[in-house]
């Protein structure tokens, strides 16, 4: 659906009204949780942030020399493994953004396995554990305190 949420063809609330409950709802604008039916449904906001940072993430730790669209494919994919039953229970379709280090990682270990699958790596020779490589190549913002 369009953004922002004043440019929306349907609101969440709406479309589990208009749907009586059954809606699998993602925007790219934000929605509030929806009480329908005595049951909670909380709104998927579709944003580029879940997948962007793996997939870059793994093209680096791969050394891949271009992107194929099976490593487009596997970074959706890693996204939805992610998904637990849990998550689906309370009515969402994406896993919570607070473990998006933990998403990224997960993405981006599988999509430089797709690209030494395909022959497209060049960093050599391949790590035993990608989640483990992605990870320690991610930039953590933690200081030291001077006070």
């Amino acid at each position: 659906l369009s953004n922002p949420t004043s440019q929306s063809e349907c609101t969440a609330e709406e479309a589990y009204m208009w749907s009586k409950g059954r809606a699998i709802f993602a925007s790219g604008s934000p929605f509030d949780p929806v009480e329908y039916n005595g049951k909670t449904f909380v709104p998927g906001q579709a944003n580029n942030a879940y997948i962007f940072p793996g997939l870059g993430l793994g093209l680096v730790i791969s050394g891949a020399i271009r992107v194929h669209e099976d490593m487009l494919l596997a970074a959706s994919e890693a996204l939805a493994k992610q998904v637990t039953q849990e998550n689906f229970d309370k009515g969402l379709i994406y896993p919570p953004f607070s473990n998006i280090r933990k998403i990224s990682a997960h993405i981006a270990a599988d999509v430089a396995a797709k690209a030494y699958e395909l022959g497209l790596a060049t960093r050599l020779p391949r790590p035993e554990n990608l989640v483990k490589y992605a990870e320690s190549c991610m930039y953590s913002p933690t200081y030291r305190s001077f006070r």
